[in-house]
């Protein structure tokens, strides 16, 4: 087998020095082009006192001002767009808060990189040409499917699009089309454990070598678990759909000790949650990203609110991100799937019978993160109301948000206060304590 060196390709044979000098490149067009383009830039630019001339250094970068999820969802849907609607090739959007989700647009030059950034990562965890991978992430709006469909089959793959859900049926077609690499979230991958062993077969015994675990955070912990139960090399994945998608950083196989970012696409920053002021590497704080050869969609220091750290690269001279800590707001991340109390509390307000005071208790059932949404009834209610009212947030949480909760109505005033403000969140699962 060739060596892993021979199989980098041309941005991942760069220098340090030849790095830097594209980055800044890159990053002085991608200021100019959003400035020239983007309504919303030029604002922020003129507001901050900046312009993207007075970007001479990578340094410099920190004087532009942050984007966030919030500047997108007010220019919804296409206000963040830098090229005419008509070259945008492909629409994504993630889910929103308020029904308004974040709409990210692709041109051709967008859709071609992107699917070169998931080849290098899939290359990186393992995968080779001719491999046959098994997609299990969500086709559709989601980044996911798509991202790692073409991005495999730039790599020379064949692709097994399979999706999400029926699992008996994904046990069966993974004995049958013998992938060698799965990509997928580490719950699910968990599912399909569990199922391979309610079949009655070795999990061990499978084709599948590579597993490539993205969209929400795992342990090291769940990384034994898998490895030791499917006999697989277990690697991170990660991507968000405001900045491309899947594929802005990598863990490699050879060391698997986080993500090496693509920073010849993507230049990342740490910030203090706090501050905004950007910290010396090394430090933990606030991911922060911004596109370098984007087209229809460049971002400028885009608060991703995900929490870690840069280190110097190892398996590539690209610098790495630990994996994902936690996040800097009140996101909750259950089964791959973005939650927010706000969404809840939608919920709980226009439901009869329930005050609108609630809280969100996460545990670990098992292997897998569980919600429960625990909602004050109002004191006229029934118990036959409070019953009903508990099966209706069940299937609205279900239907509106795509996750399975499980909600109990409790007494009025029961519910845990500080300073009159309840505790929205109460994280009761197990801390991971890392290798060993």
């Amino acid at each position: 087998m060739a060596d892993v060196t021979d199989l980098l390709d041309a941005g991942e044979r760069l220098g340090a020095e030849e790095l830097r000098a594209l980055q800044l490149e890159r990053l002085r067009a991608t200021l100019r082009h959003a400035y020239a383009h983007v309504p919303f830039y030029r604002e922020s630019f003129d507001k901050a006192g900046v312009r993207p001339e007075d970007c001479r250094s990578l340094a410099d970068l920190a004087r532009f001002p942050f984007t966030t999820k919030a500047d997108l969802r007010e220019n919804y849907p296409y206000g963040m767009f830098a090229v005419p609607r008509e070259r945008i090739r492909r629409l994504h959007a993630s889910s929103g808060t308020t029904g308004r989700p974040t709409v990210v647009g692709y041109t051709d030059n967008d859709l071609s990189m992107w699917a070169d950034m998931v080849a290098r990562s899939i290359r990186a965890a393992g995968g080779r040409p001719g491999d046959v991978v098994h997609v299990a992430y969500g086709y559709g709006l989601f980044t996911g499917g798509l991202g790692a469909h073409y991005g495999a089959e730039r790599l020379g793959c064949t692709v097994v699009p399979a999706s999400g859900g029926m699992t008996a049926r994904q046990v069966q077609l993974i004995q049958d089309l013998k992938p060698s690499v799965i990509m997928v979230t580490p719950s699910y991958m968990l599912t399909l454990l569990d199922e391979f062993e309610r079949q009655g077969v070795d999990p061990r015994g499978t084709s599948l070598r590579v597993g490539i675990f993205g969209a929400e955070p795992w342990t090291e912990r769940m990384r034994r678990e898998i490895e030791g139960r499917f006999a697989i090399d277990a690697v991170d994945i990660y991507g968000l759909s405001e900045v491309i998608g899947p594929g802005v950083a990598q863990e490699c196989a050879e060391t698997k000790d986080g993500l090496h970012v693509w920073e010849d696409h993507f230049y990342p920053e740490i910030v203090d949650p706090i501050t905004g002021e950007v910290l010396p590497e090394g430090e933990r704080g606030e991911l922060v990203f911004t596109s370098l050869t984007k087209e229809a969609m460049p971002i400028v220091r885009y608060r991703t609110r995900d929490l870690t750290r840069l280190l110097p690269g190892t398996a590539r001279a690209f610098r790495r991100m630990e994996k994902i800590t936690g996040r800097s707001d009140d996101m909750v991340i259950l089964r791959g799937v973005n939650l927010f109390p706000t969404q809840i509390e939608e919920i709980v307000l226009r439901t009869p019978g329930v005050a609108p005071h609630f809280q969100l208790r996460l545990t670990r059932e098992g292997r897998l993160d569980a919600l429960t949404i625990r909602a004050e009834a109002r004191p006229d209610a029934s118990p036959e109301v409070r019953e009903a009212a508990a099966r209706a947030i069940v299937a609205a949480v279900k239907d509106g948000i795509g996750v399975s909760v499980g909600v109990e109505i409790v007494e009025p005033g029961s519910l845990e206060r500080s300073v009159g403000k309840i505790r929205r969140i109460v994280d009761l699962r197990p801390r991971d304590t890392g290798r060993g």
